[in-house]
């Protein structure tokens, strides 16, 4: 069965400090559209996010139901910022590295 619903984590870096959000969906690429040009909600507006993972479901409650738990496991959010944080560090690398050339 084709998901109808999305959850959605997000991350970003904005003013020194990591954070993530996490929503649910109808049309995930939709939504990381608004949240990244202020239309979004009000805590996402002025930053710009990163896509970090997503989930379909067969119903809405299905989703609105596992955004609530992803909330609140703080531990598997902060896996998934710690991959976007040593992404982060790669692409400064490669940046440096292509100055210094």
């Amino acid at each position: 069965m084709k998901p109808v619903a999305f959850v959605y984590v997000l991350g970003c870096c904005h003013k020194g400090r990591w954070l993530s959000y996490v929503g649910w969906t109808n049309d995930v690429a939709q939504r990381l559209a608004k949240h990244n040009n202020g239309t979004g909600a009000r805590t996402t507006r002025g930053r710009t996010w990163t896509l970090l993972h997503t989930e379909g479901f067969a119903t809405r409650n299905e989703a609105m139901s596992r955004e609530w738990h992803l909330k609140r496991d703080r531990v598997f959010r902060k896996t998934l910022m710690d991959g976007l944080k040593t992404q982060a560090v790669i692409a400064s690398q490669r940046i440096g590295a292509s100055a210094v050339r």
